[in-house]
């Protein structure tokens, strides 16, 4: 990962609980905690989308939007995804501990070899719906 000081590189969209997508409600409960704060996510209001390197993520306050990310924080997020994707979103094995991972569109995917990197690059919508539907998965058995 690149966890060596990122800053974040674009402005946030301020939006409402209400205005979040579907996807954005769903990727805020998997990554859990901002990556400069690490408070929990909704802690601070709502929370806002951002562009950090290559990904988008969210942080819990207008207050991070100028600070550096915490590497640590940083960690635990990709750890979050990780663990909720569990699977290759193409070939659908178990991800192992040094999972291969892409960026496509802003999303961050776990991949079990480097030929599925180009397979979600050629159809990000598909394996975007794909990943969704494991993170949803996810946070429903950790509901029980």
């Amino acid at each position: 990962m690149l966890i060596a000081a990122l800053l974040i590189t674009a402005t946030a969209t301020s939006v409402r609980a209400q205005e979040l997508s579907e996807h954005d409600k769903i990727h805020v409960a998997v990554q859990e905690i901002c990556p400069i704060s690490g408070q929990k996510l909704g802690s601070m209001g709502t929370p806002l989308k951002v562009k950090i390197g290559e990904e988008i993520v969210f942080v819990c306050c207008k207050g991070c939007l100028k600070k550096q990310v915490n590497p640590t924080h940083w960690a635990t997020i990709h750890n979050n995804f990780a663990k909720a994707q569990g699977i290759c979103p193409v070939m659908e094995n178990k991800l192992s501990a040094k999972a291969k991972w892409t960026i496509v569109d802003g999303q961050i995917f776990y991949v079990c070899c480097p030929p599925c990197t180009e397979k979600i690059a050629k159809d990000p919508k598909a394996y975007m719906k794909k990943l969704d539907e494991l993170y949803l998965a996810s946070l429903k058995s950790a509901q029980k």
